[in-house]
C-alpha cells in the first residue's frame, strides 16, 4: 500500500522549499503567529478566528484572508486518505505555540493518524540555531530522514500546554520546564515566554532589555540595521520583522534617533540599570493567549510570575 502524506508547515517559505524538492505528500500551511494576541482553547471556531481577526488588524494591520485559512484547515476534514501526519515546525517560540495549537486543533478533528515532526534547530558545525527554510537540501532531507513519532504523552502534553497558554494562570508552565518529552527545544522555550512578561525590577521584557543592549554596544544608524541585529539575536523568540519593528517603536521613549545613528538616551541607560519599572510607559499591552502581560511582573530571582497592580492602566 503506497502512502499519502499530509505535511504540516509553518508557513509559505518552507511550503514553497518542500515543493521545490519534490517531497511526496499534500501540504498544509499554517500561517498564525499564535505567540500575540488572544486566543481561545477550541481552535475550529467563529470565536477563534474572530479574536485573531480583530487582534492582527488592531496591533499590525493584517488581514486574515479568511476563505483561504479555512480552506488550509478543510484538509483536515477528510483525513481517511492520509497514512501519516508530519509537523514541520521549528526550535523557537513563534513555531512551538503554533504547533500546540496545531497538535490541539488535530485532536479537536479526532484525527487518529501517526503524526511525526521534524524540527530543526541546532546542526552540527554551526554556531547559530537554523529555521528549517535556511537549511541547505542535504540538512533537510537528513531532517526528514529523523523525523520523530510523537507518543501519546507527548500529544497529551502539548495539549496541556495549550490549555494552559489559553487559561489566566502562565506560572503553571514551570514544572513543564525541567519535563522530557519528544518536543527537543519546548522547555528553552517556555523559559524564554516567562521573560516576555515585564521584568519586576525594570519593566522590561528579556527581548525588550536586548534590543537597548544591541543600542548601546552596537553602531547603529538605522531602524532596518537594528531589526537586523535584533532578529540575529532574539535566542529562541522567532519573531518576524513586523513584530520586531512593534517592539522598537515602543522603546522609543529610551533612544534618540538621528541621522545615520541611533542612540540610548539618559532613561535608556537609567532602563538598563533596573532602579525604576518602566512598564506602564513602554505600555506593551499584548496578550499572550488568556493574559494579558501587563498584569503579571517577571521575577528573575523565583524565575515566575507574579500578579501586579503596577502596570495595571
Amino acid at each position: 500500500m503506497s502512502q499519502n502524506i499530509l505535511h504540516i508547515t509553518n508557513g509559505n517559505a518552507l511550503t514553497n522549499y518542500l515543493k521545490e524538492l519534490d517531497i511526496t505528500g499534500d501540504i498544509l500551511t499554517w500561517q498564525e503567529m499564535l505567540c500575540e494576541g488572544p486566543t481561545t482553547r477550541n481552535i475550529d471556531t467563529e470565536e477563534f478566528l474572530t479574536k485573531r481577526k480583530g487582534f492582527l488588524n488592531d496591533f499590525y494591520h493584517i488581514e486574515i484572508n479568511e476563505e483561504e485559512f479555512k480552506q488550509e484547515l478543510s484538509k483536515l476534514d477528510a483525513t481517511e486518505g492520509f497514512s501519516e501526519i508530519i509537523l514541520w515546525f521549528e526550535y523557537d517560540l513563534f513555531c512551538h505555540i503554533n504547533m500546540l495549537a496545531v497538535i490541539k486543533l488535530l485532536k479537536e478533528k479526532n484525527v487518529q493518524l501517526p503524526l511525526y515532526l521534524v524540527c530543526s534547530g541546532r546542526i552540527k558545525g554551526e554556531t547559530q540555531l537554523k529555521g528549517l527554510s535556511e537549511l541547505t537540501p542535504e540538512q533537510l532531507f537528513n531532517h526528514y530522514h529523523d523525523k520523530v513519532r510523537l507518543k501519546d504523552s507527548d500529544i497529551e502534553l502539548a495539549i496541556s500546554l495549550w490549555h494552559i497558554y489559553c487559561g489566566k494562570d502562565h506560572n503553571l508552565f514551570k514544572p513543564y520546564i525541567t519535563k522530557k518529552s519528544s518536543f527537543k527545544y519546548l522547555n528553552s522555550c517556555l523559559k524564554a515566554h516567562l521573560k516576555r512578561f515585564p521584568n519586576l525590577k525594570s519593566g522590561l521584557s528579556v527581548l525588550e532589555k536586548n534590543i537597548l543592549n544591541i543600542i548601546k554596544e552596537k553602531s547603529i544608524k538605522s531602524k532596518n540595521q537594528l531589526i537586523g541585529y535584533v532578529l540575529n539575536y532574539q535566542g529562541y523568540y522567532g519573531f518576524g520583522d513586523i513584530q520586531i519593528l512593534r517592539l522598537i517603536d515602543l522603546l522609543q521613549i529610551f533612544y534618540e534617533e538621528e541621522e545615520n545613528k541611533i542612540s540610548l538616551n539618559r532613561k535608556g541607560y537609567e532602563a538598563l540599570i533596573g532602579n525604576q519599572n518602566y512598564s506602564s510607559e513602554i505600555n506593551n499591552n499584548l496578550t499572550f493567549g488568556g493574559v494579558n502581560r501587563l498584569d503579571f511582573s517577571y521575577n528573575d530571582n523565583t524565575n515566575a510570575l507574579i500578579k501586579t497592580q503596577l502596570n495595571v492602566n
